[in-house]
């Protein structure tokens, strides 16, 4: 088990944590301590303890922020995910539409080359020759 000492507005606290986990805890610290000092600096020396729970509370208003955005793109990705899937459906139809169209076509094409040769060789046959 790890264990680091931290100092937030001047008093030190010592915490344990999981092995390896030292070098993240003091991090955390560190950043809430920023914000622990800046509370101290806008209101003065209220007390460890409300230093600490407004400081808490301005580093859980970033995290429910950070929340809410992650959300909004888990849905965005969500309906792009949707939009994406329409759109392929949308292309295969088309694709399908497109290929039955050039199949008609192709076969149409056969039908009047059939009766261009046939109408050709009537009138060679109809032809007088010299």
């Amino acid at each position: 088990m790890g264990q680091v000492s931290v100092t937030l507005n001047g008093r030190t606290y010592k915490l344990e944590c999981g092995e390896g986990e030292e070098t993240h805890l003091i991090e955390l610290a560190e950043y809430l301590g920023t914000h622990v000092e800046a509370m101290r600096r806008k209101f003065g020396q209220v007390g460890d303890d409300r230093l600490i729970l407004m400081a808490s509370l301005v580093v859980t208003d970033e995290l429910w922020e950070l929340r809410r955005q992650m959300q909004e793109m888990k849905t965005t990705l969500a309906e792009a995910r949707r939009d994406r899937s329409v759109a392929d459906q949308s292309a295969k139809h088309f694709q399908s539409d497109l290929a039955a169209r050039v199949g008609s076509a192709a076969e149409r094409i056969e039908m009047l080359n059939d009766r261009l040769s046939e109408l050709a060789a009537t009138r060679t046959a109809q032809t007088p020759r010299r």
